[in-house]
């Protein structure tokens, strides 16, 4: 019975066959959820899984990312670009550098320091060239804002916004378009005929001044510019609110597209335009129907992009990965990140050493890094590009299992945790009075 089993499975079309290991793939995300949200494990990991399991099987399913870089380059835009627009949407505190003040330091001081420090592991540990491990580093010093909904706030109007999810959520939305400056450096950094300080000075007036600006004005002219056709359009004429999640799309797509097209940032510019409209009406039922569009896109993009990830690990995309590479991950998510992040909020008075510890702890990394090294070699040969990808995807597997499985119970601990200092709080004003 087996050998028919295999026979009539191995016959099916590829085509056919991935439309139903899809289906049942969606309908899993749809429950899942809800359904580990309590136990020590998230849906990445399952999906992961899955990945691996589909491609243990001998179908024809793309995978090799050297194959298909322009497929991995735009799916992982795709999908960073949805989870952006949804993590600014849900982020309830109103700006200011007063409020922003832990996040900003994450992007600000902790991404620097990861990447300066992963660099020089990469070159001294591994033996890469300078403009490779600063590549690998700025690729994976970024918090991925797909794969950390587990440590992120709530949904729009939701609350649960203590200092540890809206320090991660803050960070993972501003850091994915702040280390675009560190790829294009890395590019910069390759052989070329120009003097060092020349191309220096040429990467830090356009890659850093130019294109964060550039990123900053199309986000906030965007966000006001969708306030005004959510909120204020349809006092004019009528609109279905079933449109809405539509809305936010075209112009998250819009914002993204235009400021790219002048040359800046479009991943910041989606963030800080999705988190300039959620300033706008902040009680409005819209921004909870627009965050659940985008919830549910960014989970889509996630089941195709896990699986395919799982898949390039059975297909050898951890062929070329040394022990030292190994071991570069390992330094990253249990050294590097969790040391630079005490260091960096250890003067942060409101932020307790137990929070420091977690906001330090969960860098998890994830669909983005995928995007900055597919996007990288795509533009330029970079040494040793195999052994990168090695590397990239043994950080990222350790990251998906080591996170998702500690993720639910550390946060669950925190909550237990601060109920309690608010007990005491309590009591300790009862006893006052």
């Amino acid at each position: 019975m087996l050998g028919v089993a295999g026979i009539f499975l191995f016959s099916m079309p590829v085509y056919t066959t991935t439309l139903v290991i899809l289906g049942v793939a969606i309908l899993g995300v749809a429950w899942l959820p809800s359904l580990l949200e309590k136990y020590p494990l998230s849906y990445p990991v399952l999906y992961l899984g899955l990945g691996m399991a589909i491609y243990a099987l001998p179908l024809e399913l793309p995978t090799d990312p050297f194959r298909h870089q322009t497929l991995v380059t735009h799916v992982s835009e795709l999908c960073v670009l949805v989870a952006l627009t949804g993590t600014g949407l849900k982020i309830d505190r109103v700006f200011s550098f007063r409020t922003w003040r832990t996040p900003l330091l994450l992007v600000l001081v902790l991404m620097v320091l990861t990447i300066a420090g992963l660099t020089l592991a990469g070159w001294a540990l591994v033996g890469l060239p300078l403009a490779s491990a600063l590549l690998l580093a700025a690729a994976l010093a970024p918090t991925d804002p797909v794969l950390a909904g587990d440590v992120q706030v709530g949904d729009p109007g939701e609350g649960r916004e203590d200092n540890v999810r809206f320090a991660l959520t803050g960070e993972a939305g501003l850091n994915d378009g702040l280390a675009f400056p560190f790829v294009y450096l890395a590019l910069a950094l390759l052989p070329a005929t120009g003097s060092l300080a020349a191309t220096l000075g040429h990467w830090l007036w356009l890659d850093v001044v130019y294109r964060t600006g550039a990123a900053l004005v199309f986000g906030i002219v965007s966000g006001k510019l969708l306030a005004y056709l959510i909120f204020n359009l349809p006092k004019r004429i009528s609109i279905k609110a079933g449109a809405y999640g539509f809305v936010a799309l075209a112009v998250t797509l819009i914002t993204y597209g235009l400021t790219e097209l002048v040359h800046g940032y479009g991943f910041l510019a989606v963030f800080v335009a999705a988190v300039t409209l959620r300033s706008h009406e902040r009680r409005h039922e819209y921004h909870r129907q627009m965050h659940a569009f985008t919830d549910q896109l960014e989970r889509l993009f996630i089941v195709v992009i896990l699986i395919l990830f799982g898949g390039a690990i059975m297909r050898g995309l951890l062929s070329e990965l040394t022990w030292p590479g190994a071991l570069l991950g390992l330094l990253l998510i249990l050294v590097i990140r969790p040391l630079g992040g005490m260091l960096t909020l250890a003067r942060s008075p409101r932020v307790t050493l137990a929070e420091r510890a977690v906001i330090s702890f969960f860098g998890i990394r994830g669909i983005g890094s995928i995007f900055y090294l597919s996007f990288a070699l795509s533009q330029a040969h970079f040494p040793a590009p195999r052994q990168l990808w090695s590397i990239l995807g043994f950080t990222m597997l350790v990251s998906i299992g080591l996170h998702g499985i500690l993720a639910t119970p550390v946060m669950n601990w925190l909550d237990r945790r601060h109920g309690r200092t608010i007990t005491a709080e309590l009591s300790q004003t009862a006893e006052a009075d």
